[in-house]
């Protein structure tokens, strides 16, 4: 009797450690251009919250359709217009929405390389016809900037001309890293995924007549399976941490709770 409690003791004990590391894990599906500043804050969360994060890092139009197709999900991080889509489709949770960022796009060139004029409309256009090659996102890879880029060179008059010049990828960092190899001369994404990447320098930003200025949203998604640590989570992106990592990204910080 008194070795079958002891089994029962021993037993118990080696279950307690298990019930105390416990961790929620948290999903987040996150636009490249916010990548960075959300994983600080992960990280910090983390240590606070016991939570463990996943990331998934994708273009806004690929993230849609993974929600749509059903993929799991906590957290979803992307680009207003899209938000706005996921809000009326009743796939993130009302009331959680939270502006997060302001993104520019810029346009990059290798470390060492000379920068082209960006001053205006016009010298940027000169400059992309001079460069001998240009990457940025696919549209159809359903990147933000990609899709507006494509769109202004057809309004500039120049797609044909460009067209042989251009290396589609399937996201912003991908474009850093063409740029950094040489493969492109020149590479227009967000500036927050040109700038981790040593290899590139940030030339600017498209003058300010033909930018897009691109708000970055947060909410929880609808069935998340930890909506309080999610709902936690997205209310810890409003210190003075969390804007900090953005202006670090080269983002300007936004706290709207809606």
């Amino acid at each position: 009797m008194r070795q079958t409690m002891t089994a029962c003791v021993v037993s118990a004990s080696l279950l307690l450690p298990v019930a105390a590391v416990a961790q929620s894990e948290l999903r987040v599906l996150v636009g490249g251009a916010m990548t960075l500043p959300v994983r600080e804050a992960g990280t910090a969360f983390a240590r606070s919250s016991n939570s463990r994060f996943v990331y998934v890092t994708d273009t806004t139009g690929a993230l849609q359709k993974r929600l749509a197709a059903g993929e799991r999900a906590d957290v979803i991080v992307l680009a207003a217009p899209a938000m706005e889509a996921l809000q009326k489709g009743n796939r993130v949770v009302a009331g959680t929405r939270v502006d997060l960022a302001r993104a520019l796009i810029g346009v990059g060139v290798r470390a060492g390389a000379p920068s082209p004029d960006l001053s205006t409309p016009d010298t940027f256009k000169a400059a992309l016809l001079k460069a001998r090659s240009l990457s940025y996102v696919s549209p159809a890879a359903g990147g933000t900037s990609g899709t507006y880029i494509d769109g202004l060179l057809q309004r500039m008059g120049i797609a044909e001309a460009m067209k042989p010049k251009i290396l589609y990828r399937t996201q912003g960092s991908e474009v850093a890293d063409a740029v950094a190899s040489g493969e492109a001369e020149l590479g227009i994404t967000f500036t927050s995924e040109l700038q981790p990447n040593t290899g590139v320098k940030i030339a600017g930003t498209l003058p300010a007549a033909i930018q897009l200025p691109t708000i970055y949203a947060g909410a929880v998604v609808t069935g998340s399976a930890n909506a309080d640590a999610a709902r936690a989570f997205l209310r810890s992106l409003a210190g003075a941490d969390w804007q900090a990592a953005v202006r670090k990204a080269g983002l300007e910080p936004l706290s709207t709770p809606r």
